[in-house]
């Protein structure tokens, strides 16, 4: 299974130029692909584009062939800021998505309970409403609601940006972890070069609405934050992404 663009454009009315012009872009099954760029690149209304959420100006998304015109659940999509229902309990939220599936009332209780061991969320947890949790905990409940709907491909739009530096690792070494497990196909979009480097197998750079460049990532796996930095071949990689990213480097 594949996802393919082919000479992708989004031009939004009103606005003098496009904000994707002719990406091709192809996703290889059980890869984890990292989009990145600075903002207004582009890598969100990519990511859209591949979960059918935008329709293109002109050019085409396939998803193992068949054209992506709308939201499917094979597709399962994770924003910046959680889109958890604020009245339900952590454990409805996820039930919500079991419901949405199909799966029976006997069998949702112990589903439920697997997915917060997936996400290393305590069974206490579940009776807590959004509210009460940090922006880390809420984060874990949205990836294990995306779960839920076992979804064959996970499209993330910067779901840890807003998270302080500790949980952001702690949060980029669940996800890692979860897509060992699994080999769900994983699109995921950041501005930060360090978290591309640490989640990608393959790091494409969109700039100005354009597919810059594509690197593949040498750095072997698991790549645990305390010695990213002292790997061969770290440094190489890094400053290449400055380079295409327009970084510059002062002295002072």
């Amino acid at each position: 299974m594949t996802i393919r663009t082919d000479n992708l454009v989004v031009h939004y009315p009103g606005n003098p130029a496009a904000t994707l012009r002719g990406i091709s872009l192809t996703i290889p099954d059980g890869a984890f692909t990292v989009l990145v760029g600075a903002s207004g690149s582009g890598k969100s209304t990519l990511l859209h584009c591949l979960a059918g959420l935008i329709t293109p100006t002109a050019g085409t998304v396939t998803d193992n062939g068949v054209p992506v015109l709308a939201p499917e659940p094979r597709r399962g999509v994770a924003f910046q800021r959680d889109v958890l229902f604020p009245w339900m309990s952590v454990t409805d939220n996820i039930g919500f998505a079991l419901r949405a599936r199909g799966v029976a009332p006997a069998e949702r209780s112990s589903r439920i309970a697997a997915l917060l061991d997936d996400v290393e969320l305590s069974r206490a947890v579940g009776a807590r409403r959004p509210g009460e949790l940090s922006g880390g905990m809420r984060q874990r409940v949205s990836i294990a609601r995306l779960l839920a709907g076992e979804p064959a491909v996970m499209l993330m739009d910067e779901p840890f940006a807003a998270l302080d530096a500790l949980t952001r690792l702690k949060m980029q070494d669940l996800l890692t972890d979860l897509w060992a497990r699994s080999r769900r196909t994983i699109v995921f979009v950041t501005h930060d070069v360090d978290e591309a480097i640490r989640l990608a197998d393959t790091v494409e750079v969109l700039d100005d609405g354009l597919l810059a460049d594509r690197l593949t990532n040498p750095l072997e796996r698991p790549r645990h934050a305390d010695d990213l930095a002292d790997r061969p071949g770290y440094s190489d990689l890094r400053k290449q992404l400055h380079q295409r990213l327009g970084i510059t480097h002062t002295t002072v």
